[in-house]
């Protein structure tokens, strides 16, 4: 019997469904039966769509049906590989990329077949939680995310990640200082919150290199090394989750 933690909730393959049948930027309804059918084919599955009709509804609850037809397993590599739809190779959409990030930070131990080195997706998603608040912040990010996700356009990419970081920094202290010049009000920001002075010294002194790594790859020179981006990624998201559960917790 397959338990509660091996499935994808019914509300999460509705919400799937509604994003990649979306009248605008979702697949049509034709793409959308072509592609569940020949899921069927390859999965040996019967599903209840295998062409639109008036009696369905709309696009979406044909994909959502036929979703429904398939084991967790299969619903995960479905949902996942409809997110990157050749249709969409030239319409990106926020949405769809979010919709990709929660699929494989709630439900990888579904994939059945794993990629090897994933950045770590729980910290994204609670990083754009965090910065919710940062509408400009979390613009950056989404896009430095969005690259992420297409594996291109990496010198954009961490410049993104370093702009978002400097808006938050100017959202948080009302001023419209450099990445560079903020150094003396985050260390404030840190010790007010009731930051330890190792754990204040260590985030000031990883925050110097890292905006001299900045400086000496991306900002003046394009040198990026493609096995970094997600450790840049990372660091990026720690810091600015961090902050804003500092600043936050002193409003």
């Amino acid at each position: 019997m397959i338990g509660e933690t091996d499935k994808i909730p019914i509300t999460f393959i509705r919400h799937a469904a509604d994003i990649l049948g979306d009248t605008d930027s979702g697949l049509s309804g034709t793409k959308i039966i072509e592609a569940t059918s020949a899921y069927a084919v390859e999965f040996n599955q019967n599903i209840p769509h295998t062409r639109m009709s008036a009696n369905i509804g709309n696009k979406r609850t044909a994909l959502y049906d036929n979703l429904l037809a398939f084991t967790p397993a299969q619903q995960y590599k479905i949902i996942k590989e409809l997110c990157d739809h050749p249709s969409f190779s030239l319409r990106t959409d926020p949405k769809r990329t979010h919709l990709k990030l929660k699929l494989v930070s709630r439900y990888r131990h579904l994939d059945p077949e794993p990629e090897e080195t994933l950045v770590n997706l729980p910290l994204i998603e609670e990083t754009r939680h965090w910065l919710a608040s940062y509408p400009e912040a979390l613009s950056l990010y989404s896009a430095a995310l969005e690259k992420y996700e297409q594996g291109a356009y990496l010198r954009n990419l961490l410049d993104d990640l370093r702009l978002s970081l400097e808006s938050l920094l100017r959202a948080i202290f009302e001023n419209t200082k450099s990445l560079e010049n903020q150094k003396s009000s985050i260390g404030q920001l840190i010790k007010g919150g009731g930051g330890s002075p190792q754990l204040c010294n260590m985030f000031m002194t990883l925050l110097g290199y890292y905006c001299q790594y900045q400086n000496d790859h991306v900002k003046h020179n394009d040198s990026v090394n493609e096995h970094e981006i997600e450790f840049v990624l990372e660091i990026t998201s720690s810091f600015m989750k961090h902050l804003v559960r500092i600043a936050q917790a002193e409003n």
